[in-house]
């Protein structure tokens, strides 16, 4: 091992895993009433399928829930990333 991927390596694996996770979340204003969203598990099926195109990801890996909070309704998407295969030479 050389000494620069000795002092470097740290840092490619914090931010391998930082790559391996995407978390996304968006807030508005809850306005009205209503039991609960009926679009998650669509979103959550249009999320697998968008995101399959581009990364081989386990359908489990993607988590979609709302949360209320005092007057707002927050969205958050977790999205757990493969770890991906090193090349040869890189």
């Amino acid at each position: 091992m050389s000494l620069l991927s000795y002092l470097f390596g740290e840092k490619k694996r914090t931010a391998s895993i930082a790559k391996e996770r995407l978390q996304l979340i968006i807030a508005r204003e809850h306005v009205g009433g209503g039991d609960g969203p009926d679009f998650l598990p669509d979103l959550q099926r249009d999320l697998i399928q968008v995101i399959s195109k581009y990364v081989k990801v386990n359908p489990d890996d993607i988590k979609v829930q709302l949360e209320k909070q005092d007057n707002y309704e927050v969205l958050e998407v977790n999205i757990v990333l493969p770890e991906q295969e090193r090349q040869p030479g890189h």
